[in-house]
């Protein structure tokens, strides 16, 4: 599913990324911890396209069989629209729209049809427990129920990874431990495969394989 050789990103003169190599199987949840400052979040937005590694020959960065590495601007837009979805520690939904409408923007930036993309979001938002919830503004809803629309827009391209930056971050205690076990409920049920940069230690250690970052390299690895 992902396979990263020799990842480098420096921010002018700091070096940030210094050599990352990684793989992550189909279907696993892996999670991503170490201090501040240690590379775990611009390591997150390079594999999500949303940011650039330094050009570097040694460079593989392959997910689900396409070196996005050698993607144009236009092929990574594209590439991300269709296989990545995002949540993030803040929810970033929309104030103007409903829950129903914000689960439905990436479906319409990718041009699907407007019924089947309705009828998709209605979907995930039951499976989330927010049937009740669509014609409801952000403003309306829960910090959690905030959160699970939120999950809810990753999934409607059915993409194959999730990406998740300290997605309990911002939730109360009972809010964050519901949100951790939909992830692995999520994983069963639609075999998708999830990285989770996270401080919250229960979170990571629930993982897979929990993976810790030092001074921008990957130092360790504990797997079940």
């Amino acid at each position: 599913m992902i396979e990263v050789k020799q990842v480098f990103k420096s921010y002018g003169d700091v070096p940030v990324l210094k050599g990352v190599n990684l793989n992550i199987a189909k279907g696993e949840v892996v999670s991503i911890v170490g201090a501040s400052g240690a590379g775990k979040t611009t390591l997150l937005q390079i594999l999500g396209t949303l940011d650039r590694a330094d050009k570097n020959k040694a460079t593989v960065l392959d997910i689900n069989g396409a070196n996005i590495a050698r993607f144009s601007d236009k092929e990574l837009s594209k590439f991300r629209n269709q296989n990545i979805g995002f949540i993030f520690q803040f929810h970033q939904l929309l104030p103007e729209f409903t829950a129903l409408e914000n689960v439905c923007i990436p479906a319409f930036i990718a041009k699907t049809e407007k019924s089947k993309v309705e009828a998709k979001a209605k979907e995930l938002l039951g499976f989330l427990g927010l049937s009740h919830r669509g014609d409801h503004k952000p403003n309306q809803l829960s910090g959690g129920e905030q959160q699970r629309v939120a999950v809810a827009r990753s999934l409607i391209n059915d993409p194959g990874l999730i990406l998740a930056d300290e997605p309990s971050g911002n939730l109360d205690s009972e809010s964050a431990e519901h949100l951790h076990k939909l992830f692995f409920k999520l994983r069963d049920e639609f075999n998708q495969t999830f990285v989770i940069v996270t401080h919250n230690e229960e979170l990571a250690d629930m993982a897979d394989r929990k993976l810790t970052m030092v001074d921008g390299k990957i130092v360790a690895e504990d797997e079940k």
